[in-house]
């Protein structure tokens, strides 16, 4: 799953991509968390933009049953589960520099940062409702799930109208995609708590 990222000045790293930022928070986030209002690059007729929805989809009852909101969409079951199938065609991409993932030790779990192996912003597969989404995610590729089963689904700058291409089925598109290659560093515990938020959560500790 992805459960906590990382998303720096992104209305400034995608200016050449989207046509207009809309109430877009443009500051550091080195712990965006589930219920946040996150950046998230739209599509429309006239061109893309960069929009702030939160993350994590709710249903009217979650609240009554303290269900906690859905943040991960599993691309294997994204057009089988009736919360999601409706949405494939509500895409949208997630900006992010980097996720966290946390490995099962002998004694608790200890959180990996993830980045791309080039350094190049990450561009996760989306779907939205209204004001919400989620992340749409895959079987980790065989270089980081020693770390955990489970990544985002990771689409390339080149290949991002091919998601939004309507015409494409999404699903198709995306389980035929090659993930970028990633590389991991081990970081702090203090990421645990989405309190924390400050730099020295990406830096490796040895």
């Amino acid at each position: 799953m992805c459960g906590r990222y990382v998303v720096t000045n992104a209305v400034q790293k995608t200016r050449e991509i989207v046509k207009s930022a809309i109430a877009v928070n443009d500051a550091d986030n080195f712990n965006a968390s589930p219920q946040q209002k996150l950046p998230v690059i739209k599509s429309y007729t006239n061109g893309k933009t960069i929009e702030s929805l939160q993350w994590g989809l709710t249903h009217s009852w979650d609240k009554e049953k303290k269900i906690k909101p859905l943040i991960n969409a599993r691309l294997e079951t994204l057009k089988e589960k009736k919360t999601f199938k409706n949405l494939i065609n509500n895409r949208c991409l997630v900006v992010a520099d980097g996720y966290y993932e946390w490995k099962r030790e002998k004694i608790g779990k200890q959180p990996y940062y993830f980045t791309r192996f080039d350094n190049k912003i990450m561009y996760f597969a989306g779907i939205y409702k209204n004001n919400q989404f989620i992340i749409v995610t895959m079987q980790s590729d065989s270089s980081v799930i020693d770390i955990h089963y489970r990544q985002p689904v990771i689409i390339n700058e080149k290949d991002l109208n091919n998601y939004f291409n309507l015409k494409k089925e999404g699903t198709s598109f995306l389980k035929s995609y090659k993930t970028p290659e990633l590389k991991f560093h081990p970081v702090r515990k203090d990421v645990n708590n989405p309190i924390n938020n400050r730099k020295e959560l990406i830096e490796e500790i040895k």
